[in-house]
């Protein structure tokens, strides 16, 4: 544990958890104080079943490594660092079980976090999607997408699983990936399926996924890099934008 006079020296830090046996980290956070020991200490209020409190079982909470990244902080730096740590071992493949232990990403990882530059530019110089077809439905794939990935990475996190009325599907031939506000991509479908779903209440529940394909150039070039940012409302908290629902963000926008 830190003494007072540590603590004060430190202010905000991000630290990793460590395997001692690999020097491989399973986890980053930030925090001020003790709270790089909270972990080991159970001082925290969280699912002890998850897999970071797994690791350090396996280890021993007696022998887990902590390791100071950067102290001496501010509140937001150390937000800052910790995401951009959280972000980078999630996209480098053999680095995803530095951070098996984080459930979550870093603070504004979504706005500001880990992006190709093709992904800032378009950002950057998006124009707002202000029409859209019946028969086209947007997804928001914030939670399924990993940044900077392909078409296929696009498409995995888009095609399922969603909670529709029954009705919905079959009016839709189109489906709009929308990741950050941008429109990513757009698939032509080939035929809906359902599938089986846990809620976030654990309770079952049938779906809707599609198989489908890049659409062709004329749909695909109305839709491809336009933003629906500052027509989404703030805190819009479903995946399934329907386009009714976007023509009345519009036209609360234009009245």
């Amino acid at each position: 544990m830190f003494d007072e006079k540590t603590s004060q020296i430190l202010k905000f830090y991000v630290y990793l958890l460590v395997d001692p046996d690999t020097n491989e980290p399973f986890y980053v956070g930030k925090g001020k104080e003790n709270r790089v020991f909270a972990h080991i200490n159970q001082d925290i209020k969280e699912n002890t079943e998850n897999l970071k409190y797994q690791e350090i079982r396996r280890i021993g909470s007696d022998k887990v490594k902590h390791v100071i990244v950067r102290h001496g902080l501010s509140e937001s730096a150390a937000f800052a660092i910790e995401g951009s740590l959280i972000d980078t071992f999630r996209y480098i493949p053999s680095f995803n079980k530095f951070v098996k232990g984080n459930i979550q990403s870093g603070v504004n990882s979504i706005e500001k976090g880990l992006m190709t530059s093709d992904e800032i530019i378009s950002i950057y110089n998006a124009e707002l999607l202000k029409t859209i077809e019946d028969n086209c439905l947007i997804i928001n794939i914030n939670r399924n997408y990993k940044r900077g990935a392909g078409v296929d990475s696009i498409y995995n996190a888009t095609k399922e699983t969603w909670k529709m009325a029954d009705w919905r599907p079959k009016r839709y031939c189109y489906v709009l990936s929308e990741y950050r506000g941008l429109i990513r991509e757009v698939f032509k479908i080939k035929e809906w399926y359902t599938k089986e779903r846990l809620d976030k209440h654990g309770d079952i529940y049938l779906g809707y996924g599609f198989n489908g394909d890049v659409a062709d150039k004329e749909i695909r070039n109305k839709y491809i890099n336009k933003t629906i940012q500052g027509i989404k409302p703030q805190g819009y908290g479903y995946p399934t934008i329907y386009p009714e629902t976007l023509r009345r963000w519009i036209s609360n926008i234009e009245d």
